[in-house]
């Protein structure tokens, strides 16, 4: 059966998306995002260095089949965050007409992100024609927003960006996920392979994963963890789970016993 994520114009049979971030070399990168089975990476246009050419440069490394994501990591306030794409646009990071990642953080702490400058940096880029998808919080009514405004999906924050505590609030997510008619991704927050197994089995369209691969002991290992964890729960969720009852319930017929 066919099973594809739809953003944008864009079609992915992966439903998992991985960061470029935080390794110890880009070898170790280049294999990982192989590993991972991924078809979308990430790219933190403030962060690439633009002077770099062959090896040195970063997007040498990422694998030609895959669709570049970049992204505003980085950013405090709608107007950078705008800025930012608009460059990569003009790079055609991603091509003349890239999907991009918008995140407009609230503090260089927390990391947790801006609803507000967030809404005001993607109302602005639909317009001018992105393919928006909104890193944002783990707020129902903020998702909506972002749908309203053009987004092509939304993707809410399991947790703080790179603290490895999964899913902390699966209630909220439930309640974004019950309202969207755009695909819902969760974004940052995964610290390991189940993580991905539980957001996928409540049925979130896909997953962003970046420091839990690049930071664990074996990046390679990990991104084949985080590409069959994915798998899974998104057959899981497809087969559909059984209820949950209070008493145990016998597997075998309790009537005509010998």
């Amino acid at each position: 059966m066919s099973d594809e994520l739809l953003l944008g114009e864009r079609r992915f049979t992966s439903r998992l998306v991985v960061g470029t971030g935080k390794y110890k070399d880009f070898p170790t990168m280049q294999e990982a995002i192989a590993a991972s089975g991924a078809q979308m990476v990430t790219v933190a246009v403030r962060r690439l260095d633009l002077q770099a050419q062959g090896e040195k440069s970063l997007l040498h490394w990422i694998p030609k089949e895959c669709v570049l994501l970049p992204n505003t990591a980085g950013c405090f306030t709608a107007d950078e965050a705008v800025r930012t794409l608009r460059l990569a646009r003009e790079l055609e990071i991603g091509g003349p007409k890239p999907l991009v990642k918008l995140e407009v953080l609230s503090d260089p702490k927390t990391l947790l992100p801006d609803g507000e400058e967030t809404l005001r940096a993607a109302r602005t880029l639909v317009a001018e024609g992105f393919t928006v998808l909104p890193y944002c919080s783990d707020d129902p009514v903020l998702c909506r927003k972002l749908e309203e405004a053009g987004c092509a999906a939304v993707m809410p924050l399991g947790a703080p960006i790179g603290s490895g505590l999964g899913l902390r609030n699966p209630y909220s997510l439930q309640m974004i996920l019950e309202q969207a008619k755009v695909p819902v991704i969760v974004d940052a927050g995964v610290g390991t392979a189940s993580d991905c197994a539980i957001c996928m089995e409540l049925g979130v369209a896909g997953l962003l994963v970046n420091t839990a691969i690049s930071g664990a002991r074996d990046p390679v290992a990990m991104a084949t963890a985080m590409k069959l964890a994915t798998e899974a729960g998104r057959l899981a969720y497809r087969a559909g789970r059984i209820p949950r009852k209070l008493y145990g319930s016998a597997s075998s017929p309790l009537t005509g016993l010998i």
